[in-house]
């Protein structure tokens, strides 16, 4: 049986391919940072393991003799293919696709330039995106479905972890002129108000914070998409809750009025 120290090593084949760049071993033990002796040990080693000599010394600089122009011949295709796995598997985190989940807001407003700066800086890394409201998303997330997503709501699912990476604030719109001045929750809680579907985060905390201050919310009518809502009420006076982000130019040019409650 061979000892350990008859085999090759790459940190030999290392040395030896760059030996044969450089050609004196000053150059490549600064280049390496190894001790000249340290280089010239690994030669030799080398040399020994394979029975010949690789290098002839001329004017103080090896050089490649035949058995030496063979050997690096076969090693230069075998350094190159190991140095390209060693890049491939450190730099996976790079590549692949990531499954995004987005709350319908999110998605609307806030996600496309997010996605492009994040594919930029990314380019060999896919992104599929998938929209629900956050409680689908949140159960796609727990199926395995989604690597990450982003939502509107409260989950107090202990099986998620989760971080708060802004703050969105919740406006009561309308076209209804009458309600430009400040008013109670419970004295517009007969109006007709367009909401989002059960399982929307914007729903939820909407219904949660009037809960204490009204026992009654005349849900006139359920819709699945903020711009669903929007488009309705501009036609009808008709209130809704609404993340500001999706309403801001349109109360800005007054299409749409904020209820002060």
């Amino acid at each position: 049986m061979k000892d350990k120290k008859d085999k090759l090593t790459l940190r030999q084949l290392e040395i030896f391919l760059n030996v044969v760049k450089e050609g004196h071993l000053t150059n490549v033990a600064k280049a390496m940072g190894l001790s000249q002796s340290a280089i010239s040990m690994a030669i030799k080693e080398l040399e020994k393991i394979l029975g010949n000599p690789l290098f002839d010394r001329i004017n103080k600089k090896l050089v490649l003799n035949e058995m030496g122009r063979a050997f690096e011949k076969e090693v230069t295709p075998i350094l190159k293919k190991i140095n390209d796995i060693e890049y491939e598997f450190k730099n996976t985190a790079n590549k692949g696709m990531v499954r995004v989940g987005a709350s319908t807001t999110i998605v609307d407003y806030l996600m496309p330039p997010i996605i492009c700066s994040y594919m930029n800086n990314y380019p060999e890394v896919k992104v599929a995106l998938k929209e629900g409201n956050t409680k689908r998303i949140v159960d796609l997330i727990k199926e395995g479905e989604l690597d990450v997503g982003f939502i509107e709501g409260v989950i107090n699912d202990a099986d998620i972890i989760k971080s708060i990476i802004g703050i969105d604030e919740l406006v009561v719109v309308t076209t209804d002129e009458s309600l430009s001045e400040e008013c109670f929750i419970d004295t517009i809680q007969d109006k007709k108000w367009v909401l989002r579907e059960e399982g929307s985060g914007t729903r939820e905390v909407f219904l949660d914070y009037v809960k204490d201050k009204t026992d009654h919310i005349n849900i006139f009518l359920e819709l699945g998409h903020t711009e669903s809502i929007k488009s309705l009420l501009m036609n009808h006076q008709c209130v809704t809750c609404i993340s500001k982000i999706a309403v801001t130019s349109e109360i800005e040019e007054k299409k749409l009025i904020q209820v002060p409650l």
